[in-house]
């Protein structure tokens, strides 16, 4: 039995994050080991690993058992990215890059391109560029297509397709009509050269969605859509193919795994390609790191004898001669002498040159100092005391005319205003769209998104945070 597995990661790093919190000695190593052991598949294709090579870890492309193949976005960083896992049972033929041939090296590469004259070079550059797709080759004469296809083919695959405009028509339905057709149906009558596989052992299963928003909480009332497939061609299907799966109880990701198995048994090529990710130099160990200089070195016990003894001596000898330095310096206390180190008191006395104030010696007090004050100073002076007697009278009611002044320009957020369908506090959201509104904040309910008939789903509540 080959089992295989697809799963849109949204970034290869974020579902480590979890395994790292609940297995804090073993970090990424054992974390990628285990998710790919939870996936239990022979071939395990990712989407959305978002790593460029120059952030790639050792952890996470050498896993023990397994051997791995990435293609990276060359344009933008932390963007798609595709890696394929295979178990070492399972290690393929060849693997290339991208699917027009112009990543290929000539070195274990895949070929069949296929027609691509309705596209130009430069259009197929960039689309290989962008990092999103890996063939490899194993020893089966057919052609699986897995991954993220971001397209509800059929109606009974997106949640709310009856009320979207045009469903039928969209470029993407109707591209997947051309490669899709039904198993059921003659060779000849359809042009699709592939099969939905899912949909081919669950034709009318209802709520079978991969992918869910975020940010609406939408997968609590599995208000989604199945936009990620398992592809094989018509006579693989037919011949091999025992079941067709979902794995939505996996999380990690806006997405969940999907996956297939076949009655075939996999023939393992007796080297890698040159594509893995093991021969990159810097997992090879062509590439020389700082670490294995900085490793401590274990020395034998002869050398560690012959290395302590000597500083015992020279403790032993070194302990003498400072006691007898210290013996032979006099102290101030001792000599009498001036010179030396002072206390850190004596700093801090009376000098001798500072005049000493007698106890006989009276200030003069308050009183006295009137007769020094003019009659304008006088009056100045009245004048101040009766302002001062003034405000200290009205002191209350200022400080309260000034609190209310501050409370009403710092008046702080607005409370959260109240959904109108469940009277629950409502949760803030921003525009991203573009367009007049972007950056604007608005208020929505806080349940999660689901069918308008389900009691549990959000309302249709709206409100704008500030007018514009």
């Amino acid at each position: 039995m080959l089992r295989v597995v697809s799963w849109n990661i949204n970034g290869i790093r974020s579902p480590l994050q979890g395994m790292v919190y609940q297995e804090p000695s073993n970090c990424a190593p054992m974390a990628m080991g285990r998710i790919l052991n939870e996936l239990d598949a022979d071939i395990v294709c990712l989407q959305e690993t978002k790593v460029t090579r120059d952030v790639l870890t050792e952890p996470l492309a050498i896993v023990e058992g397994y051997n791995s193949y990435f293609s990276f976005s060359r344009n933008r960083s932390g963007y798609s990215g595709v890696a394929t896992f295979c178990k070492d049972s399972a290690t393929p033929m060849a693997a290339e890059e991208g699917l027009s041939g112009l990543l290929a090296t000539q070195n274990g590469d895949v070929g069949c391109y296929g027609n691509m004259d309705a596209f130009t070079q430069e259009e197929l550059r960039a689309l290989d560029s962008e990092g999103r797709a890996l063939l490899t080759q194993h020893k089966i004469r057919h052609v699986i297509i897995l991954g993220d296809l971001n397209t509800a083919h059929r109606p009974i695959d997106h949640w709310n397709a009856a009320t979207l405009e045009c469903f039928e028509e969209d470029p993407g339905r109707k591209w997947m009509d051309r490669l899709l057709s039904n198993l059921s149906c003659q060779a000849d009558s359809h042009i699709g050269s592939f099969v939905d596989t899912y949909r081919c052992f669950q034709p009318e299963q209802e709520g079978a969605f991969t992918c869910w928003s975020v940010v609406s909480g939408a997968r609590h009332l599995n208000y989604g859509s199945r936009i990620d497939y398992v592809l094989g061609d018509r006579t693989l299907v037919r011949d091999t193919f025992q079941a067709s799966f979902l794995l939505p109880e996996v999380m990690g990701s806006d997405h969940c795994p999907v996956g297939a198995v076949l009655n075939v048994s996999c023939v393992p090529a007796k080297q890698c390609p040159s594509l893995c990710t093991r021969f990159l130099p810097e997992f090879a160990g062509t590439q020389l790191k700082i670490f294995p200089f900085l490793v401590h070195l274990k020395q034998s016990p002869m050398l560690e004898k012959s290395t302590v003894q000597p500083s015992n001596q020279t403790r032993v000898q070194t302990r003498p001669n400072k006691a007898c330095i210290r013996s032979t310096r006099p102290r101030p206390s001792q000599v009498g002498s001036s010179r030396g180190q002072k206390n850190l008191t004596s700093y801090f006395r009376h000098s001798s040159s500072c005049p000493q104030v007698s106890p006989d010696l009276e200030l003069p007090s308050l009183p006295l100092m009137g007769a020094l004050i003019t009659p304008k100073t006088s009056e100045e002076t009245v004048a101040k005391v009766v302002e001062e007697q003034a405000r200290v009278s009205g002191a209350k009611d200022e400080k309260e005319i000034r609190t209310l002044f501050w409370k009403s320009v710092l008046s702080g957020p607005l409370p959260t205003p109240l959904c109108g369908g469940h009277r629950e506090p409502c949760v803030m959201r921003t525009v991203k769209k573009p367009g007049p509104n972007l950056g604007r904040r608005f208020y929505v309910c806080a349940r999660p998104q689901g069918p308008p008939s389900d009691p549990l789903s959000r309302c249709n509540f709206f409100l704008w945070d500030r007018p514009s």
